[in-house]
């Protein structure tokens, strides 16, 4: 059983719900991503979502857009990033997605990717520019070393389609709760409840949801709907406006703090 498998398993014997993080990986520096990630774990998130910077992050919104850019202002690569999750990893257990778009592991190369990031430490993968229909170029090497491939499905998506993603799909479903880029809409609960239901006729994994979840009140109202809910956008923002603040970690924490607690 994996981590992210481990981790819904305990969830579900509390009766408690995933708090899931996005961080993007080297903003404003990889070192503070790397304290960042067992603080928080402390403070009570369950799996992280650490993004790798891309130059061009078509699914993001312009918050995560912008800390992308510093990130790699900084010198960000994906291989720094995995370094950096191999030395969490003496710290922490925490199930780690790493994020991202496929560009820089067809670059990185799909077969030394996977082994990178297995020998990382790295649980899942989720790239959100490779459709079901190409996939199998990276799974085939993900797959075998057990690195979960997380699926995405959309309100937009259509029950045929749902069908055919879930059937591949391993570690847990990443529902957004809206259409368009992250952190630009507000979720509607109605529409969530009704979707959740449609993706678990097709499926037993976990479902998370995510995009435009920022506050405690929406985390609250989301949570009895699905396994998990996923903050992104509130978090890279919150870290960008506190960068230069020596209580930017204990900040961060009390954050997530809130958001945990308000998903029991």
């Amino acid at each position: 059983m994996s981590r992210i498998e481990n981790k819904f398993s305990e969830l579900r014997k509390k009766g408690d719900k995933a708090l899931i993080v996005y961080l993007t990986a080297g903003d404003p520096s990889i070192e503070v991503t790397e304290e960042l990630i067992p603080a928080l774990a402390a403070a009570g998130v369950d799996i992280f979502e650490i993004g790798v910077p891309f130059s061009d992050p078509t699914a993001d919104g312009p918050v995560i857009q912008a800390a992308a850019q510093r990130a790699l202002k900084k010198g960000a690569t994906l291989k720094k990033v995995l370094d950096m999750i191999k030395r969490v990893r003496k710290r922490s257990d925490i199930p780690i997605v790493l994020f991202g778009y496929y560009n820089p592991i067809f670059s990185h190369g799909r077969e030394k990717f996977a082994e990178s990031a297995k020998d990382a430490g790295v649980d899942g993968v989720l790239v959100v520019d490779l459709p079901p229909e190409e996939a199998w170029e990276l799974r085939r090497h993900t797959d075998p070393v057990g690195i979960d491939f997380i699926s995405l499905i959309a309100p937009t998506t259509d029950d045929e389609r749902v069908k055919k993603i879930t059937a591949g799909a391993r570690g847990f479903i990443y529902y957004i709760s809206v259409t368009g880029v992250t952190g630009t809409k507000k979720p509607v609960v109605g529409d969530i409840e009704k979707d959740v239901v449609r993706i678990r006729h097709f499926s037993s994994l976990p479902v998370a949801v995510g995009f435009g979840i920022s506050t405690a009140k929406q985390a609250a109202e989301i949570a009895p709907l699905a396994d998990g809910v996923v903050v992104g956008s509130a978090f890279v923002q919150m870290i960008k406006e506190n960068s230069g603040r020596d209580d930017l970690i204990p900040l961060v924490a009390r954050y997530a703090a809130e958001l945990k607690k308000s998903l029991g």
